[in-house]
């Protein structure tokens, strides 16, 4: 019988757990961003029942294409195993990264796993990035751990025998797999220092916005306004549902950085000029602002993320990384 990949990413998710915070991406109006996950970075099986356990509740636009990787040949280290990375000499081996490469696609199916061997990589790079953070701050993940996690996957599959059974169709031998959970671990447990760091207030600003698709047009809302016409009943007439009404936003939730410094630099009661974005010609008016105004939990995710991808940055920069593949 022919499973359609439909139906293996909805087995393999009985089994696998994420590990990174999930690409996200905020829109409002067309510029501003809005909470929705993108793209999920496969981890491994039900460590998630207590080292992948939520985040301790309190890089953005979209990533930019990357070329495909492919295996070349990769220095061999002293036991002469074939290298897919290096991170700050530790190695990946390229059979780890083949095999997780394979289980991503068994995830997702080929044709939706797009720039799959990218993301693969920089997955692996980051835990280990993460799990080296964990052992510099004195994190030591013990063998009684590991142990615990493979005996809760056991019981979850349905006993040792599904559990060998599961590991032979999802390719990991018994060594690899308690490999793999002890970076699991370490990086998730470094993964929550950095995420408890996340603010739970910050300043933010209340706006309203008349988004318009001409510059004629704008320039010429733009006179009204700077003849005495009401902001709020211009934004009305151009957006009848929600009265341009942008809510309450923090810095980095603005798609547009230009458009995002002039919001932040207005006062209550004060309008911009035109501003061009990809979106269109923007006049922004700023209703209120609070200095240290509580995030909402969508808002609250998004910084999160944002704090993790630039940990993530930072490391790599200060890290030394060599990839063992072709672009």
């Amino acid at each position: 019988m022919t499973v359609s990949p439909v139906q293996n990413r909805q087995t393999y998710s009985s089994v696998i757990i994420y590990l990174m915070m999930l690409y996200t991406r905020f829109s409002v109006n067309f510029t501003i961003q809005r909470s929705l996950w993108l793209k999920m970075f496969v981890s491994l099986c039900l460590i998630g029942m207590a080292a992948c356990s939520p985040a301790p509740s309190p890089s953005t636009s979209a990533p930019t294409r990357q070329p495909t990787l492919t295996p070349t040949q990769s220095p061999p280290t002293a036991t002469n195993v074939p290298l897919a990375a290096s991170v700050n000499g530790e190695g990946i081996p390229l059979a780890e990264f083949q095999k997780e490469l394979e289980r991503y696609q068994m995830a997702f199916g080929t044709e939706l796993a797009t720039d799959a061997q990218q993301t693969v990589m920089n997955d692996l790079i980051a835990k280990v990035l993460l799990a080296q953070a964990a052992q510099e701050a004195g994190y030591t993940v013990e063998d009684k751990m590991v142990e615990e996690r493979l005996q809760q996957l056991a019981t979850r599959l349905g006993g040792s025998a599904a559990l060998d059974d599961w590991m032979a169709k999802v390719g990991y031998t018994t060594e690899s797999l308690r490999i793999a959970l002890k970076r699991e671990l370490a990086a998730t447990w470094m993964r929550n220092q950095i995420l408890a760091q996340t603010p739970r207030q910050v300043e933010q600003v209340h706006a309203r916005q008349i988004l318009l698709y001409s510059a004629e047009r704008a320039q010429a809302v733009y006179a009204e306004l700077q003849s005495g016409k009401d902001f709020a009943t211009l934004a009305e007439q151009f957006d009848p549902i929600t009265y341009g009404d942008l809510g309450w936003l923090a810095r980095g939730m603005v798609l547009d950085p230009k458009l995002e410094e002039v919001i932040f630099s207005l006062q209550p009661g004060q309008y911009s000029q035109v501003i061009r974005t990809a979106a269109g010609y923007h006049l922004v008016q700023v209703i209120e602002r609070q200095p240290d105004r509580p995030l909402t939990a969508e808002a609250f995710l998004f910084y999160q993320k944002l704090a993790l991808e630039q940990w993530l940055a930072q490391r790599r920069a200060a890290s030394q990384i060599e990839i063992f593949l072709n672009h």
